[in-house]
């Protein structure tokens, strides 16, 4: 399938109106470039290892249009083929109509590119390999497993819309803490949960049951096929998803006072709303460990603070590369 982008340089305070405008001319879906900073809420709401780093607001951005294109080469606009040059003087009719109501749309400038429909999951495989966390293997489905590494802990798992597939450093950090405290008695909760790597391997090093958390629902079968994937029993993973930080619910569901781990790979911003509440899902003489904190002495110390504000005394405090683990205890 072959696609026709139109690709249109304004301004963000222009991006509503003239999405809406072109909605008229048949155009939907505008994929939208921009550099304004994420919303606590959109922080809060994305599922991924660790936030992307942005660079700062300098009011441009970029609408992108995608049109299917037939094999004549017409594109095919609300069941209708159309010129796709036609289309483009369309465009900059509308956008003419729009400046000539003195609205700033900055440049309003047009660009086309015909371009071949892109399998986004498959490309993954161009860079995502086997690798080590210490001596645990983590390998992809479309790689094999050699003779010599049949007798390692090998963890199953696939990049997709659910991230975390423990490449990150934040994510071994938290790996590594884990192992120094699950056994077969262990009841381990995981904030965040993702694609469930930490939940998962905790089952593998013989924790007894674990309850994951997360606020997008894409974690229900990312959880589901890497459980599968990796035989573990599903039974042995209840997945709850929506926000333990501010819904009572939620909190009641997960349950008070069970955990003798509880594991949030997040955000320092994240953890220090987090650790107040979480404190009274753990055991006494539970363990709390925390990532996703960069290593620079602020957010290091607003993370401690928080535990020793909610009661926790800290026990140890790790690093790799650019990040921290804070692992901190519940008094027995």
């Amino acid at each position: 399938m072959r696609w026709m982008r139109y690709r249109i340089k304004t301004k963000t305070e222009a991006e509503d109106i003239i999405i809406s405008t072109l909605y008229d001319i048949g155009l939907e879906g505008a994929q939208i470039e921009d550099k304004i900073p994420l919303t606590p809420l959109e922080k809060e709401q994305m599922f991924v290892d660790i936030l992307p780093q942005t660079e700062t607001d300098d009011g441009v951005a970029f609408l992108n249009f995608f049109v299917e294109l037939e094999d004549n080469g017409k594109a095919m606009v609300e069941g209708e083929e159309t010129d796709p040059e036609e289309l483009k003087a369309k465009i900059e009719a509308e956008l003419e109509d729009l400046k000539s109501f003195n609205l700033d749309i900055g440049e309003g400038t047009i660009e086309t590119e015909s371009t071949e429909d892109i399998d986004w999951i498959n490309n993954w495989k161009k860079y995502f390999h086997q690798f080590y966390i210490d001596d645990i293997l983590v390998i992809p489905s479309w790689e094999e497993v050699t003779p010599e590494d049949k007798d390692k802990m090998i963890l199953h798992i696939d990049p997709g819309t659910a991230f975390g597939t423990g490449m990150h450093e934040t994510t071994q950090l938290c790996i590594r803490q884990i192992r120094k405290y699950v056994n077969e008695e262990t009841e381990l909760l995981d904030v965040g949960t993702g694609s469930g790597i930490l939940g998962i391997l905790s089952l593998m090093m013989g924790a007894k049951h674990v309850v994951g958390t997360d606020l997008d629902p894409c974690a229900v079968p990312a959880v589901d096929d890497n459980l599968a994937n990796n035989g573990v029993d599903k039974n042995k993973f209840d997945l709850i998803i929506g926000n333990i930080i501010s819904e009572k619910n939620i909190q009641d569901e997960v349950g008070y006072e069970k955990y003798d781990i509880v594991v949030a790979n997040i955000l320092a911003d994240v953890l220090v709303p987090l650790t107040p509440v979480i404190v009274s899902q753990l055991k006494p003489g539970a363990v709390y460990i925390t990532s996703g904190i960069l290593n620079d002495n602020d957010k290091e110390f607003r993370v401690k603070d928080a535990c020793t504000a909610a009661g926790l005394e800290i026990v140890e405090t790790t690093y790799q590369g650019e990040w921290a683990s804070v692992t901190a205890r519940k008094p027995e």
